[in-house]
């Protein structure tokens, strides 16, 4: 759908300024801003004002857009008031203490401060860029030490839930795409043989002493970090609709299932997947350099599981939507969730081939 802002919108954000409630921005100029596969999003710029970041928030993926920006003002302030160091894009106002509009067709936007002379990049091609923004998301979940994780709302209510995603797995074995049930035979069987990784987040999520729930970004790629443009040093991790109390393996189990691999999870070279094990290296210790002193003994010990964890539940997600139809992720080819889910079961044996002969066990 090619949603663009209306004049309501742009007006509601452009005119309202704390000390000039109804001060004119002049023409305004909306510019698409591409990369984001889930939000619109688009940079306003006006002839007497600063130019902002415009975003409509996404109903099909967050049903509760008002606890989207409820999450992201408490973060905002905490990170603003509590002496973090963390920058984080300030939120914009539509009117006195209102930073959300909803529009004619009930569509919700909101606004943030525009971040000039910076970039994206798309994936990490340097052990540098890896080592970057491991650092980045590592100090997002350290500024929030003290933060109460209780008032962040689940956004996504069981996105990063193992046991839940090991149960849609279940379900999906009783679907009557029975083409795509033997076609995924084997890999089914490979899976469930796995099923210990689920036991082992269970056991994670009755032991809140040894594994507390944390602030975590929960889509921590390289995508989702800012970097100067000029010098290439990280200003601040972006795209924080899915920030959400989370266990220590999400984030750092992201950057190492989207930035370890040689390959992306869209390849069907099977044979010629392999792990980057500088990259590999070099994600994990930069994130303990900055968490370390934070993380739990037990974190410690199973560290090396968080990507092992992260890759299990995307290839059983990848393979439930390809026995349901194609029902979640988006396709260009019929078997592509599968050959998706083939991509992460490769990467799950070597890294299992890699870590868990020197990893240790568990209950």
């Amino acid at each position: 759908m090619d949603l663009q802002p209306g004049q309501q919108v742009l007006s509601a954000f452009g005119n309202y300024e704390p000390d000039l409630p109804d001060h004119s921005p002049g023409e305004m100029v909306v510019e698409s801003v591409g990369g984001g596969l889930i939000n619109h999003t688009f940079k306003v710029s006006s002839e007497f004002k600063t130019p902002f970041i415009l975003q409509c928030i996404n109903k099909n993926v967050f049903h509760d857009p008002t606890a989207v920006q409820e999450n992201y003002t408490h973060i905002w302030e905490y990170a603003q008031y509590e002496g973090t160091r963390l920058r984080i894009p300030e939120p914009r106002y539509c009117g006195e203490s209102i930073t959300l509009f909803v529009d004619d067709n009930e569509n919700y936007w909101r606004a943030f401060e525009y971040i000039g002379n910076t970039k994206t990049i798309p994936a990490a091609s340097t052990k540098n860029q890896a080592i970057a923004t491991a650092g980045a998301f590592a100090r997002f979940t350290a500024a929030f030490h003290d933060f109460h994780t209780e008032l962040l709302k689940n956004v996504i209510p069981g996105f990063h839930d193992l046991g839940l995603r090991y149960a849609q797995f279940e379900e999906s074995l009783k679907g009557e795409y029975y083409e795509r049930m033997s076609k995924a035979i084997s890999l089914i069987d490979e899976l469930k043989k796995r099923e210990r990784y689920k036991h082992f987040y269970e056991i994670m999520t009755e032991s809140p002493d040894d594994f507390p729930l944390r602030v975590m970004h929960h889509d921590a790629k390289i995508a989702n970090v800012l970097f100067n443009k000029k010098n290439g040093r990280v200003i601040c991790p972006i795209d924080l609709d899915t920030v959400m109390p989370g266990y220590f393996f999400s984030d750092l189990g992201d950057m190492i299932r989207s930035m370890a691999c040689i390959n992306d999870e869209d390849s069907r070279e099977f044979d010629k997947i392999r792990i980057r094990k500088d990259f590999y290296n070099a994600i994990v210790s930069n994130y303990l350099s900055v968490m370390g002193n934070q993380l739990t003994a037990s974190e410690k010990k199973y560290i090396h599981y968080a990507g092992l964890l992260m890759v299990y539940m995307q290839a059983l997600r990848f393979l439930a939507d390809f026995l349901n139809g194609d029902i979640y992720y988006r396709t260009n080819y019929a078997d592509q969730n599968f050959d998706r889910a083939m991509n992460q079961y490769v990467l799950l044996m070597r890294l299992e081939e890699w870590l868990l002969p020197n990893s240790p066990s568990y209950g």
